[in-house]
């Protein structure tokens, strides 16, 4: 089915989130639709898939004008969104959730459990019918909610974001799924900022920037030339300078640390400051809970944990906090910050002052140099949720005390495009510089092995040895993740 999006507007206040947009997706084909974060990439497929209604303009389907206002809508008209965060039930099976999403068109379990097993199989997904989907990996509940839309129909399969926080043997598993899907006559259109996904998969990509589209290119395309499209300027990676001292930030002895599954054994670890620590491994492997009990969010269950010299193992959170530590989790608006309050409500809630009174004209000065400073592309009174996720990632970064100790951080730029994710580094470079000690837990082995002084790997319930991150590849980090220590 060719789909074609014609002189497509839409505002969000003083936000032109798509301005005048054309682009059209042949059948057949794995069109990618690639931009920096906020370049208005998601508003354009939601409003294809009816999560939202544009303004003006119009969507034809193999040239015939239709109208889309709901996913209802774009579902009868075989338009389907897998969304970053896929649309599940986690408390029911993989099953009862296959049924849910049916729209009624499941009325018996059994002809529902053969359907479902038959499109997995199809796709090489292994999805056990009777696990809860509370049990499965992020890349297992984006296969689930594939063969969901396939059994309803669709033959415009939409992906926002896919591969973030998926392993590399899913990623491969559903490029190959895409690939599949797109032999047989389905439109494929693939919503990323990131250029080798992009490479790796599509046929042909259109690039936006601020609400408008740039340009489009055949792949394969030159990585500079699309670099360019995006951003109107070449990057230029920040280049990591020896920042590690002698002194000892963050020191764990015989510690032993709890997970869901297992527990994590660390015989000795002394983080020093300016030291960036990476943290490798497939998700649910311990580095979070590592994360966790570095920060103080979790006791360890037995063993030593010093900063800076003292003992804290046991301490509560605040007296972490206290001490110069800094925890930033992935999800940023269920962990980092707080949904419906606004840049200025976190910049109050953060003023170290004993105040019971908000100094008003204060608060709105921080609140306009933290806006500046972090580049976050919002107003003082937007909410975050309504910032993309790189102007949340910059807003919770601009939320951290000064100085720090440790920093803590879960994938810092999972969700961002190359721009953004090289400005973090910078701003956390610089932090080294001061003597902070990083430790970052990331699925990109190339961002680990870029920025850290020193890798952990998790594999199977066990820990590495410290290694040296520049005598590492990212080859021998996946082939180590994989249990070859």
């Amino acid at each position: 089915m060719d789909v074609e999006l014609i002189h497509i507007h839409k505002h969000f206040g003083e936000v032109h989130a798509n301005d005048d947009v054309c682009v059209r997706f042949r059948s057949g084909t794995i069109h990618g639709l690639l931009g920096e974060n906020g370049a208005g990439k998601s508003t354009l497929v939601k409003i294809l898939s009816g999560y939202i209604t544009h303004d003006s303009g119009d969507i034809a389907l193999d040239g015939k004008l239709v109208s889309i206002q709901t996913p209802t809508d774009a579902i009868r008209h075989g338009i389907g969104m897998l969304h970053q965060d896929p649309l599940d039930f986690p408390s029911l099976t993989v099953l009862e959730n296959f049924m849910a999403g049916g729209g009624g068109l499941w009325l018996h379990r059994r002809e529902a459990r053969r359907r479902l097993c038959e499109i997995a199989s199809s796709l090489n997904f292994s999805l056990d019918p009777d696990a809860h989907v509370s049990e499965l990996t992020v890349g297992e509940r984006q296969q689930l909610e594939i063969v969901r839309l396939l059994a309803l129909g669709v033959q415009v399969l939409i992906l926002d974001e896919p591969t973030t926080g998926i392993s590399a043997v899913q990623k491969e598993q559903l490029f190959a799924a895409l690939r599949q899907l797109a032999a047989d006559g389905r439109t494929i259109i693939f919503v990323s900022h990131k250029l080798e996904d992009v490479e790796a998969l599509c046929d042909e990509v259109t690039v936006m920037r601020q609400g408008r589209v740039v340009g489009s290119a055949a792949i394969p395309c030159s990585p500079a030339q699309l670099v360019e499209m995006m951003f109107g300027k070449p990057l230029a990676p920040p280049i990591k300078p020896p920042t590690a001292r002698e002194e000892i930030a963050l020191e764990l002895r015989e510690a032993l640390i709890r997970t869901n599954t297992f527990d994590l054994h660390v015989p000795h670890l002394a983080v020093r400051c300016g030291e960036v620590l990476g943290l490798a491994g497939l998700e649910g492997s311990g580095q979070q809970e590592f994360l966790a009990a570095c920060s103080g969010l979790i006791p360890l269950r037995h063993g030593s944990l010093r900063l800076n010299g003292r003992e804290m193992a046991h301490r509560p959170y605040h007296s972490f906090m206290r001490a110069g530590v800094c925890y930033l989790p992935a999800d940023r608006l269920r962990d980092g910050l707080i949904g419906g309050l606004t840049i200025r409500e976190h910049v109050a809630l953060r003023a170290p002052t004993r105040s019971f009174f908000l100094d008003e004209p204060l608060n709105a000065r921080l609140t306009m140099e933290a806006i500046r400073v972090f580049n976050i592309r919002g107003q003082p009174n937007t909410r975050v949720e309504r910032l993309s996720g790189g102007n949340q990632q910059r807003t919770q970064l601009a939320l951290m005390p000064n100085p720090l100790s440790v920093i803590c951080m879960e994938h810092p730029t999972r969700g961002l495009d190359i721009e953004s994710a090289l400005w973090i580094w910078q701003l956390l470079i610089a932090r080294c510089q001061q003597g902070t000690a990083i430790l970052f837990a990331s699925s990109d082995l190339d961002e680990i092995t870029a920025y850290s002084d020193r890798v952990l790997v998790f594999s199977g319930g066990r820990v590495s040895e410290p290694l040296d991150a520049h005598r590492l590849t990212a080859d021998v980090l996946g082939h180590m993740i994989g249990g070859k220590f």
